[in-house]
């Protein structure tokens, strides 16, 4: 599984026009080919920062994401900006769930 953060931080007279675009986005991205989820979050300790995550099943999903022109789009909000998006890709070998948690639990009880 590949996970993607994108997070923003737009210029304040251009907030509502980042939310619009991030908001525009989550559905689409998660009909493409290869997307588990996609969400958008308003940082609660900055109401101009915005972050975009999403995950995909491969590195090829991902890439072919990467090219198309909706990836583009959000390109484009770097003049709604303060910074340049900073972009994180993080690849994940193994998740685990709520049963690692009990089972940590109970060697300590």
């Amino acid at each position: 599984m590949i996970i993607v953060k994108i997070t923003m931080n737009a210029l304040i007279e251009k907030r509502t026009e980042v939310m619009q675009t991030i908001l525009s986005m989550i559905e689409p991205t998660e009909n493409e080919g290869g997307c588990l989820s996609s969400h958008g979050f308003l940082d609660i300790e900055d109401k101009n920062g915005f972050s975009l995550i999403a995950k995909w099943a491969t590195r090829d999903d991902l890439d072919h994401y990467i090219r198309s022109d909706r990836f583009s789009v959000l390109l484009g909000t770097r003049s709604l900006l303060c910074e340049p998006p900073q972009i994180e890709i993080h690849t994940v070998s193994l998740s685990e769930g709520i049963e690692t948690v009990n089972a940590v639990r109970r060697k300590t009880a």
